[in-house]
């Protein structure tokens, strides 16, 4: 693979489709419960392994949303999974469920890029607009800090853009790296679509 920027791997950019697809999600905690409620939002049919979990996971499993397996992990629970996630604090585990999952099933482990098929982007929705912002795994916290920055700086009514557009869906996967004068254009473009104006432009952030 081509390393990108700094010697990452460069990732393919990409919307997953799992509605009614299996995914299941090894671990109980407050990580596993963020992946889960992106998996729901996503229409994905859940099952949680975990032998304890946290309030969330066990109010959703109360209420049907998903399936919790009250057990520790074996190779089995992997059956008919389209998608895989290893959110476990415990690194055995976590490596278990990677050596378990079969070809063709997509995989992540948290905390360890070098173990996923995919990563998971932080997320900005707004309407059917989705911005997807990703350092590869490389820089954990970026991507939800500049995330919370692009919130604070977009309008909810950004989702005028999909409707002037024609279009059902916008996904923009945006990677951390400065390219002031496409950016520019590029941010000037969404102002323009959007109705915001050169008023707009203010809010918007420096390197759009």
């Amino acid at each position: 693979m081509d390393a990108g920027m700094g010697g990452c791997a460069v990732g393919y950019p990409i919307v997953l489709h799992v509605r009614g697809r299996r995914a299941v999600v090894v671990g109980g905690g407050k990580v596993a419960a963020r992946k889960v409620y992106g998996l729901l939002e996503a229409e994905a049919d859940v099952v949680v392994i975990a032998p304890e979990a946290v309030p969330d996971i066990e109010a959703l499993a109360a209420k049907g949303e998903i399936v919790w397996r009250k057990k520790t992990f074996a190779e089995d629970d992997l059956a008919g999974a389209f998608l895989v996630i290893a959110a476990t604090n415990d690194r055995n585990v976590n490596e278990a469920v990677a050596q378990a999952a079969a070809p063709g099933q997509l995989v992540n482990v948290v905390d360890d890029p070098k173990r996923c098929d995919f990563h998971v982007p932080a997320v900005i929705r707004r309407g059917p607009l989705t911005i997807a912002v990703s350092t590869g795994g490389q820089v954990r916290r970026l991507p939800a800090a500049s995330a919370a920055s692009l919130r604070r700086s977009m309008a909810k009514s950004m989702g005028r853009i999909l409707s002037f557009c024609g279009r059902p869906a916008i996904s923009f996967c945006v990677r951390w790296r400065t390219m002031p004068h496409e950016s520019g254009c590029f941010g000037r473009s969404l102002l323009s679509l959007s109705g915001s104006g050169a008023d707009g432009m203010k809010s918007w952030p420096s390197y759009w």
